[in-house]
């Protein structure tokens, strides 16, 4: 089977790792540059963005978008994962009443800085957190700036077990919410269940499953597995486009600057910060670029390159 490229929304099954689920499209699309935007938990299931091919170098920027979860969090009880795979550290008994949790989800919402859990990803010295943990050694995280744009809560399914929907930034923490939601309410909290059903462009309603990837891939419909693939094009579709000569875009594509005024832009069509599309002479889209400013002038260069 030829190589593809292009961004899958897959929806991850719980029970498996977003290594695991890269590991399965790595044979579906017969290629091992494979890689996925906003790991997943093996305990969450839901949107998995998997890059494909030369899709990959938009993974930086996919790792920006904000997300949205449906979050099973569990009070009186917390444990050493923050979730409920993990082992028992503390229960009490649940006696605030539904419309004390309903008061405190505010004092949730907004800019705030969040201490990443010990188990997680994040790597310290070369170690990812996670493998620390298991070791039982513990170390002293920074708290990173996340922001929570909305708390919904859903319904609630037993006297300790509530299902909210979570909207947030990057790099947020759905297990260390849980808790500080718990503590807030005296019982402490952990994740019972997580499924993320927006990530970014990408949506549950869209996804596909492993299971479907299987059946093509069985039926060797190397056609309908391409069809599934999103050009990174369309990701970036709400930038504004630049159209290069072949003169210049032959620069670009070789890391060269291009300054607006040779290209007789104005500067204050695209400030300096900005994101652009780049196309060739012939139309095709090979890259995105930064306007930055530069010893001779604003100009634009390809910071995420695919083609």
């Amino acid at each position: 089977m030829r190589s593809m490229d292009g961004i899958l929304n897959l929806y991850k099954p719980s029970g498996y790792t977003s290594h695991d689920a890269v590991a399965r499209c790595k044979r579906f699309f017969g290629t091992r540059r494979v890689g996925h935007a906003g790991t997943l938990d093996p305990m969450a299931c839901g949107v998995l963005p998997v890059l494909i091919g030369s899709a990959c170098a938009a993974q930086d920027f996919l790792m920006q978008h904000d997300k949205v979860y449906r979050a099973g969090m569990r009070f009186g009880i917390t444990t050493d994962t923050g979730d409920v795979t993990g082992t028992v550290l503390s229960e009490c008994p649940v006696r605030f009443a539904e419309s004390d949790f309903l008061a405190v989800l505010p004092s949730f919402l907004g800019k705030q800085k969040q201490v990443p859990p010990m188990y997680s990803a994040i790597k310290i010295d070369g170690k990812k957190l996670y493998e620390l943990a298991r070791s039982g050694v513990t170390v002293e995280r920074k708290a990173r700036d996340i922001e929570i744009y909305d708390l919904v809560p859903i319904r609630r399914e037993n006297e300790s077990d509530y299902l909210v929907e979570v909207s947030c930034s990057k790099g947020t923490y759905i297990r260390t919410l849980c808790e500080d939601i718990g503590n807030a309410l005296g019982t402490g909290g952990a994740l019972y269940s997580l499924e993320r059903t927006v990530c970014g462009a990408f949506r549950k309603e869209n996804a596909v499953t492993l299971a479907e990837l299987e059946a093509l891939y069985e039926a060797n419909d190397t056609s309908a597995l391409e069809s599934l693939l999103i050009s990174p094009e369309a990701v970036f579709d709400s930038l504004p486009s630049v159209r290069l000569s072949e003169f210049f875009s032959r620069l670009c594509r070789n890391g060269c600057e291009i300054y607006l005024a040779k290209l007789k832009i104005k500067e204050a069509q695209y400030p300096v910060g900005s994101l652009v599309r780049l196309y060739d002479d012939k139309g095709v889209f090979f890259a995105v670029g930064t306007v930055s400013e530069f010893p001779n002038g604003t100009a634009v260069k390809a910071t995420v390159r695919f083609g």
